[in-house]
Protein backbone atom coordinates (compact mmCIF):
# COMPACT_ATOMS: atom_id res chain seq x y z
CA UNK A 1 0.00 0.00 0.00
CA UNK A 2 1.35 3.44 -0.94
CA UNK A 3 2.31 5.67 1.95
CA UNK A 4 1.00 9.21 1.66
CA UNK A 5 2.72 12.15 3.32
CA UNK A 6 -0.32 12.43 5.59
CA UNK A 7 -3.71 10.73 5.95
CA UNK A 8 -5.29 13.86 4.51
CA UNK A 9 -3.52 13.29 1.19
CA UNK A 10 -5.00 9.83 0.67
CA UNK A 11 -7.39 9.58 -2.29
CA UNK A 12 -11.05 10.24 -1.39
CA UNK A 13 -10.21 10.95 2.27
CA UNK A 14 -12.29 14.12 2.39
CA UNK A 15 -15.08 12.86 0.17
CA UNK A 16 -15.62 9.79 2.32
CA UNK A 17 -15.43 11.69 5.61
CA UNK A 18 -17.83 14.41 4.48
CA UNK A 19 -20.26 11.82 3.16
CA UNK A 20 -20.36 10.37 6.68
CA UNK A 21 -20.90 13.78 8.32
CA UNK A 22 -17.50 13.68 10.02
CA UNK A 23 -16.29 17.19 9.19
CA UNK A 24 -15.54 17.87 12.86
CA UNK A 25 -13.88 14.55 13.58
CA UNK A 26 -11.35 14.62 10.76
CA UNK A 27 -9.71 17.81 12.00
CA UNK A 28 -8.57 16.04 15.15
CA UNK A 29 -11.52 16.01 17.49
CA UNK A 30 -11.69 18.08 20.69
CA UNK A 31 -13.65 20.60 18.63
CA UNK A 32 -14.76 23.06 21.30
CA UNK A 33 -11.68 22.74 23.51
CA UNK A 34 -9.21 23.19 20.68
CA UNK A 35 -11.13 26.03 19.06
CA UNK A 36 -11.07 27.97 22.33
CA UNK A 37 -7.34 27.34 22.67
CA UNK A 38 -6.66 28.54 19.13
CA UNK A 39 -8.64 31.72 19.69
CA UNK A 40 -6.97 32.44 23.01
CA UNK A 41 -3.51 31.99 21.50
CA UNK A 42 -4.35 34.66 18.93
CA UNK A 43 -5.78 37.03 21.52
CA UNK A 44 -2.66 36.57 23.64
CA UNK A 45 -0.62 37.42 20.54
CA UNK A 46 -2.43 40.74 20.20
CA UNK A 47 -5.20 39.94 17.71
CA UNK A 48 -7.79 42.73 17.61
CA UNK A 49 -11.04 42.99 15.71
CA UNK A 50 -9.60 45.26 13.00
CA UNK A 51 -6.76 42.88 12.16
CA UNK A 52 -6.73 40.58 9.12
CA UNK A 53 -6.40 36.92 10.13
CA UNK A 54 -5.22 34.01 7.99
CA UNK A 55 -6.20 30.55 9.28
CA UNK A 56 -3.85 28.10 7.54
CA UNK A 57 -5.20 24.57 7.45
CA UNK A 58 -8.58 25.88 8.56
CA UNK A 59 -10.41 22.60 8.05
CA UNK A 60 -14.10 22.87 8.93
CA UNK A 61 -13.58 26.30 10.57
CA UNK A 62 -12.99 25.12 14.12
CA UNK A 63 -11.22 28.41 14.74
CA UNK A 64 -13.29 30.28 12.18
CA UNK A 65 -16.55 29.82 14.06
CA UNK A 66 -14.97 31.77 16.94
CA UNK A 67 -12.78 34.22 15.03
CA UNK A 68 -15.39 35.33 12.48
CA UNK A 69 -17.78 36.79 15.10
CA UNK A 70 -14.86 38.55 16.81
CA UNK A 71 -13.22 40.11 13.76
CA UNK A 72 -14.65 42.89 11.64
CA UNK A 73 -16.71 41.41 8.78
CA UNK A 74 -14.50 40.08 6.00
CA UNK A 75 -11.33 40.10 8.09
CA UNK A 76 -11.01 36.31 8.35
CA UNK A 77 -9.33 34.33 5.57
CA UNK A 78 -8.87 30.57 5.43
CA UNK A 79 -6.82 28.10 3.42
CA UNK A 80 -6.94 24.33 3.42
CA UNK A 81 -6.09 21.33 1.30
CA UNK A 82 -9.85 20.73 0.95
CA UNK A 83 -12.14 23.47 -0.24
CA UNK A 84 -15.11 21.16 0.34
CA UNK A 85 -14.25 20.81 4.03
CA UNK A 86 -14.11 24.58 4.52
CA UNK A 87 -17.39 25.04 2.68
CA UNK A 88 -19.03 22.47 4.93
CA UNK A 89 -17.81 24.42 7.95
CA UNK A 90 -19.11 27.63 6.43
CA UNK A 91 -22.49 26.02 5.91
CA UNK A 92 -22.91 24.37 9.31
CA UNK A 93 -20.62 25.96 11.90
CA UNK A 94 -20.99 29.74 11.55
CA UNK A 95 -23.64 31.58 13.53
CA UNK A 96 -23.77 34.27 10.83
CA UNK A 97 -22.28 33.02 7.54
CA UNK A 98 -22.78 36.46 5.96
CA UNK A 99 -19.83 37.76 8.01
CA UNK A 100 -17.50 35.49 6.02
CA UNK A 101 -17.53 35.85 2.22
CA UNK A 102 -17.31 32.48 0.53
CA UNK A 103 -14.37 33.65 -1.59
CA UNK A 104 -12.32 34.02 1.59
CA UNK A 105 -12.14 30.21 1.73
CA UNK A 106 -9.23 29.31 -0.52
CA UNK A 107 -8.21 25.78 -1.45
CA UNK A 108 -4.43 25.64 -1.25
CA UNK A 109 -2.47 22.42 -0.95
CA UNK A 110 0.97 23.89 -1.59
CA UNK A 111 1.23 27.04 0.54
CA UNK A 112 1.01 29.30 -2.49
CA UNK A 113 -1.65 31.45 -0.76
CA UNK A 114 -3.45 32.34 -4.02
CA UNK A 115 -5.89 35.22 -3.92
CA UNK A 116 -5.02 36.36 -0.42
CA UNK A 117 -4.56 40.08 0.30
CA UNK A 118 -1.24 41.65 1.25
CA UNK A 119 -3.02 43.12 4.29
CA UNK A 120 -2.85 39.91 6.39
CA UNK A 121 -1.56 40.86 9.86
CA UNK A 122 -1.89 37.64 11.85
CA UNK A 123 -1.66 33.99 10.85
CA UNK A 124 -2.14 30.69 12.62
CA UNK A 125 -1.24 27.19 11.42
CA UNK A 126 -2.49 24.86 14.14
CA UNK A 127 -1.78 21.13 13.74
CA UNK A 128 -0.72 21.64 10.12
CA UNK A 129 3.04 21.06 10.15
CA UNK A 130 2.56 18.20 12.60
CA UNK A 131 1.28 16.25 9.58
CA UNK A 132 3.78 17.36 6.95
CA UNK A 133 7.52 16.91 6.33
CA UNK A 134 9.61 19.88 7.41
CA UNK A 135 10.21 21.17 3.86
CA UNK A 136 6.56 22.24 3.82
CA UNK A 137 7.26 24.55 6.74
CA UNK A 138 10.16 26.08 4.81
CA UNK A 139 7.95 26.66 1.81
CA UNK A 140 5.18 28.22 3.86
CA UNK A 141 7.56 30.56 5.66
CA UNK A 142 9.20 31.63 2.41
CA UNK A 143 5.87 32.31 0.74
CA UNK A 144 4.49 34.20 3.73
CA UNK A 145 7.53 36.45 3.89
CA UNK A 146 7.08 37.32 0.23
CA UNK A 147 3.29 37.65 0.19
CA UNK A 148 2.34 39.40 3.43
CA UNK A 149 4.31 42.61 4.08
CA UNK A 150 1.89 43.65 6.84
CA UNK A 151 2.30 40.42 8.80
CA UNK A 152 2.90 41.03 12.51
CA UNK A 153 2.59 37.60 14.11
CA UNK A 154 2.69 34.00 12.89
CA UNK A 155 1.77 31.16 15.24
CA UNK A 156 2.30 27.53 14.29
CA UNK A 157 2.58 24.19 16.07
CA UNK A 158 4.92 21.24 15.64
CA UNK A 159 5.90 18.10 17.48
CA UNK A 160 9.48 18.12 18.74
CA UNK A 161 12.14 15.50 19.35
CA UNK A 162 14.81 16.20 22.00
CA UNK A 163 17.86 15.47 19.82
CA UNK A 164 18.93 14.15 16.43
CA UNK A 165 19.59 10.60 17.56
CA UNK A 166 16.25 10.26 19.33
CA UNK A 167 14.48 11.78 16.33
CA UNK A 168 15.29 8.65 14.33
CA UNK A 169 12.91 6.60 16.46
CA UNK A 170 9.16 6.82 17.12
CA UNK A 171 8.46 9.11 20.09
CA UNK A 172 5.53 9.18 22.48
CA UNK A 173 4.51 12.79 23.03
CA UNK A 174 3.16 14.06 26.39
CA UNK A 175 -0.49 13.37 25.48
CA UNK A 176 0.30 9.92 24.11
CA UNK A 177 0.55 10.61 20.37
CA UNK A 178 3.39 8.66 18.75
CA UNK A 179 5.34 10.77 16.24
CA UNK A 180 7.92 9.86 13.59
CA UNK A 181 10.69 11.37 11.50
CA UNK A 182 9.58 10.10 8.08
CA UNK A 183 5.81 9.60 8.35
CA UNK A 184 2.86 11.38 9.88
CA UNK A 185 2.51 12.60 12.50
CA UNK A 186 5.99 14.09 12.19
CA UNK A 187 8.40 15.40 14.78
CA UNK A 188 11.17 17.94 14.21
CA UNK A 189 14.13 19.36 16.07
CA UNK A 190 13.71 22.77 17.66
CA UNK A 191 17.07 23.73 16.15
CA UNK A 192 15.79 22.92 12.67
CA UNK A 193 12.65 25.00 13.14
CA UNK A 194 14.70 27.92 14.45
CA UNK A 195 17.09 27.61 11.49
CA UNK A 196 14.20 27.74 9.01
CA UNK A 197 12.80 30.83 10.72
CA UNK A 198 16.13 32.64 10.43
CA UNK A 199 16.73 31.46 6.85
CA UNK A 200 13.34 32.77 5.70
CA UNK A 201 13.57 36.15 7.42
CA UNK A 202 11.69 35.51 10.66
CA UNK A 203 12.58 35.73 14.30
CA UNK A 204 10.82 33.39 16.69
CA UNK A 205 11.01 30.75 19.37
CA UNK A 206 9.07 27.98 21.05
CA UNK A 207 6.51 29.10 23.60
CA UNK A 208 5.80 27.53 27.03
CA UNK A 209 2.11 26.73 26.55
CA UNK A 210 1.02 23.11 26.93
CA UNK A 211 -1.15 22.32 23.92
CA UNK A 212 -3.37 19.35 23.03
CA UNK A 213 -1.52 16.14 22.10
CA UNK A 214 1.84 17.57 23.15
CA UNK A 215 2.16 20.07 20.31
CA UNK A 216 4.68 22.89 20.76
CA UNK A 217 3.75 26.44 19.79
CA UNK A 218 6.17 28.66 17.93
CA UNK A 219 5.59 32.39 17.72
CA UNK A 220 7.37 34.24 14.92
CA UNK A 221 7.51 37.69 13.38
CA UNK A 222 9.28 39.07 10.31
CA UNK A 223 12.79 40.13 11.24
CA UNK A 224 13.33 43.89 11.31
Amino acid sequence: MAQHISPYHAPDFYRDALAKGRHRDIVGGRWEETGKIQMQLLLDAGLQSQHQLLDIGAGALRLGCKAVPYLDPGHYWATDLSGALMRQGHKTELADPARLPADHLIEDGNFDFPGLPASITHALAFAVFTHLPINHLRRALTQMQARFPMLEVLLFTVFLAPDAATALTPLRQPDGVVTHDTRAPYHMLAEDVEHLLRATGFTGAAQPQRLPRGQVLFRASPAA
